[in-house]
């Protein structure tokens, strides 16, 4: 069942949707579920590229999840213009997001997991590690260096616009100053330091919009933390947005039992009592 949401954030409304697992007629609704939010990237929508983030959600829902898809504000169907703000801004409209789902009575607050893709995989990195509701993180093909990553997806001269004219327009986006100069603010690679939970990373080696190379140095830098384990997964000729149905089942796969997994370990260690 999928029930459509607006989210305050600010003076913006954050469009969504909170999709619950389907029950048969004699069944009745668990006390509590996991959840999975799902983090967009640049310029994105809760849609996903080619339905990527709709077909996740419907299968993660058959798994006995609950899942919450938005739009970032100036994106989908959300209030506000994408470019005017910038990273902290994102960051921010994350939590409000988690404040919403925290006040929900069907999700188990000891299993939020932040999914998040490309941009998004920064911005939830750089949320975990400044608020310690998200539990699990699950990054695909993540921004590792945000400023230069988008750089590079918008073009030098676009750069080059902005620092002589505050602005630029990008695929009817209009990027500001405030924005690129956020990107620069913010280094996911080592703030992460500040969240300790755990972490997957699935990148595909035939991404030429965000090296395959970070997944290793996020891998390396997750490693460096006292607390938190990371595993990665490296799916062989999968683009950025893992377009092929063979590539997008096995990413799937692996993202699915992964949550599991760590869903399973926590159960077991709650069993457990001192």
């Amino acid at each position: 069942m999928n029930h459509p949401i607006t989210i305050k954030s600010g003076q913006l409304e954050l469009s969504g949707v909170l999709q619950y697992p389907p029950l048969n007629s004699d069944e009745q609704r668990a006390d509590k579920y996991p959840l999975i939010i799902i983090c967009h990237g640049f310029i994105g929508n809760r849609m996903g590229t080619d339905r990527l983030f709709v077909e996740a959600a419907d299968r993660l829902t058959k798994r006995g999840y609950l899942v919450l898809r938005f739009d970032y504000g100036g994106c989908g169907e959300s209030t506000g213009d994408y470019g005017s703000g910038g990273l902290d801004a994102l960051i921010e409209q994350t939590r409000t997001v988690l404040d919403y789902a925290a006040g929900l009575d069907l999700v188990d607050l000891e299993r939020i997991i932040l999914v998040g893709h490309s941009l998004g995989g920064a911005v939830a990195v750089l949320t975990a590690s400044r608020d310690s509701r998200v539990k699990s993180l699950v990054l695909w093909s993540p921004v590792a260096h945000p400023f230069m990553d988008i750089r590079n997806i918008i073009g030098v001269k676009a750069i080059e616009e902005i620092e002589r004219t505050g602005k630029s327009d990008y695929m009817h986006y209009e990027l500001t100053k405030q924005f690129t100069d956020s990107l620069a603010q913010f280094q996911p690679l080592t703030e992460l330091r500040g969240y300790n939970g755990d972490v997957l990373i699935v990148h595909g080696t035939a991404d030429t919009v965000i090296p395959v190379d970070y997944c290793f140095l996020y891998q390396k830098m997750f490693w460096l933390r006292k607390e938190g384990n990371c595993d990665k997964e490296v799916i062989m000729q999968a683009d950025h947005t893992f377009s092929s149905k063979a590539e997008r089942d096995h990413l799937f796969d692996i993202t699915f039992r992964w949550i599991d997994a760590i869903g399973k370990r926590r159960n077991d260690w709650s069993l457990w009592t001192i």
